[in-house]
């Protein structure tokens, strides 16, 4: 299609010698006694402006058609969110109604279906390991249903919920294992450069404290050197209280001093969630982030329109001063 614009030149040439024939019988015409002064009343410069404009819309049309791409930088909001549940055994207490586990499900329920399909959604479960029950998506069935099978384990182990988030992020495909009573320890993830997952946001939720190895913070510096971002959710107070689940008395005691750590090390935030109503509030104020991502983009509709504007701007002045068209 670009071979076409070898045209443009012959079409000017021809449009020339046209105007240079007219001027000469013009000029004949005069010389005889006919149209006297012709020549000094005519348009002038204004006879060329319609059709340099048509000529000017040709070639941008003939540009289009060879469907030309540009970068554009759009914003966007997208990303890789990992929800990262506690699932201690603490976490079946009944203080948020019906369960904690179930309140918290419940509030990430009306998460996940308020997310747009630029969003990509996993899911992780932690207690004395960490394990992905549901790689990130953007299938929202299956990140409920993942959701859904979520169950009280046991212990509380920080570490390997942000490490198993962080191998999760770097997953592309694959089948996730399923969630069972005794999940294999998660190694450690290879590393990255840093600021690698700049996009990536990890949701620790959490109701205790960490009870199992590995340091949580030097998990939490892993995930900054990946520009992971982490934002803790606390279940409960600092003063700690002492539960009833599934006959067994349980001291729960939540570490704010960690979360609060953990979260300002990665560049997140950390909400404390005393009640059904603040855990909605919390999911409400987590927006993915708003990112300007260079993409390739056909640009032959935005040429064709310009094309078509130029062309009715050409034939306008052309009706309005000559009652015609080029």
């Amino acid at each position: 299609m670009l071979l076409f614009l070898l045209s443009i030149p012959l079409i000017a040439a021809l449009y020339l010698f046209l105007q240079q024939r007219r001027r000469r019988l013009a000029a004949s015409y005069s010389r005889l006694g006919f149209a006297q002064g012709a020549l000094e009343r005519g348009p002038g410069y204004r006879r060329h402006i319609p059709p340099a404009l048509f000529l000017v819309s040709f070639t941008i049309l003939l540009i289009a058609l060879a469907r030309p791409q540009a970068v554009v930088s759009l914003p966007k909001q997208e990303g890789t969110i990992i929800l990262a549940f506690d699932v201690s055994g603490s976490m079946a207490a009944d203080d948020l109604k019906p369960t904690r586990m179930e309140a918290a499900k419940a509030a990430v329920r009306d998460f996940v279906e308020r997310q747009t399909s630029s969003v990509q959604i996993g899911v992780v479960a932690f207690s004395g390991s960490g394990f992905a029950v549901q790689a990130p998506t953007n299938d929202k069935e299956a990140i409920l249903a993942s959701i859904n099978r979520l169950k009280p384990e046991l212990g509380t182990s920080l570490a390997h919920g942000i490490l198993a988030s962080l191998q999760a992020i770097a997953m592309d495909s694959g089948p996730t294992p399923p969630l069972s009573s005794s999940p294999s320890p998660t190694p450690t993830p290879t590393p990255m450069p840093e600021g690698a997952y700049t996009s990536a946001v990890i949701v620790l939720l959490t109701d205790g404290e960490n009870t199992a190895p590995p340091d949580p913070i030097a998990a939490a510096q892993t995930a900054a050197d990946r520009g992971v971002r982490v934002y803790s959710i606390g279940i409960g107070s600092a003063a700690g209280t002492t539960l009833h689940v599934n006959g067994f008395t349980v001291h729960t005691q939540l570490d704010e001093a960690a979360l609060q750590q953990i979260s300002h090390i990665t560049g997140g935030v950390y909400y404390n969630a005393g009640d059904e109503q603040d855990l909605r509030t919390v999911y409400e104020e987590l927006i993915p982030q708003m990112v300007i991502k260079p993409e390739k983009m056909e640009v032959t509709s935005i040429l064709t329109g310009a094309s078509l504007l130029i062309m009715l701007i050409g034939g306008a002045f052309s009706l309005l001063w000559f009652s015609r068209l080029p």
